[in-house]
């Protein structure tokens, strides 16, 4: 930046540019719009960020975002706890939460198997998955992976590690476009492939 950007503008556009999406033009416009909204709304966000960070976590079974542990859809009675849907990030969970077609409980990775950016089953929660499986009576899991290299090689390491005897495998149709991502599809096509799913 040029020396006609106060140091205060320049570090909120960079603050801005690392999120991810987020260009030097859009971080710049979104600076702008700040600069001229009231001085309220801009705390208020401010106030937001905070509260972000200060408040919420992750759930202790499943790893979702969450304020309370255990999050709410662990907490309830009336989710299948015999069911766990195994998703990468919390976005997921909100897609498929979205139909309003399944009602079980949820695990959730934080990422994919990607040996390409150094991502292997050890920096995911999947340690936690399987020692999970092996204290609740769970009696089928869902591989809801995005489809594409990374979502599939995850679906299939777990697969690999898991008793078929045991513990009943499937995963979700493909009626979602290869390579898309969950937080993406349409709900339509999401409650169909949450119905169609397969064994594996």
């Amino acid at each position: 930046m040029n020396k006609a950007v106060p140091d205060s503008v320049t570090r909120l556009i960079e603050e801005f540019s690392r999120l991810p999406s987020i260009g030097p033009k859009t971080a710049s416009r979104l600076t702008y719009y700040l600069l001229r909204t009231p001085s309220e709304q801009a705390q208020s966000l401010a106030d937001a960020l905070i509260d972000l960070r200060t408040r919420t976590r992750y759930c202790s079974v499943c790893f979702n975002i969450t304020e309370g542990d255990p999050c709410p859809i662990c907490s309830d009675e009336e989710r299948d706890r015999a069911t766990v849907c195994i998703v990468e990030e919390p976005l997921d969970v909100l897609a498929i939460e979205r139909t309003g077609s399944y009602k079980g409980r949820y695990h959730v990775l934080h990422g994919a198997i990607s040996p390409v950016e150094g991502i292997g089953p050890d920096e995911l929660r999947i340690r936690e998955l399987f020692a999970r499986l092996e204290r609740e009576p769970i009696g089928e899991v869902i591989l809801a992976t995005n489809l594409g290299i990374e979502g599939d090689a995850t679906a299939m390491y777990i697969h690999s590690r898991l008793d078929p005897k045991r513990v009943r495998v499937t995963r979700l149709a493909r009626g979602m476009p290869a390579g898309g991502d969950l937080e993406y599809t349409d709900i339509i096509t999401l409650t169909r492939a949450l119905e169609g799913r397969h064994e594996m």
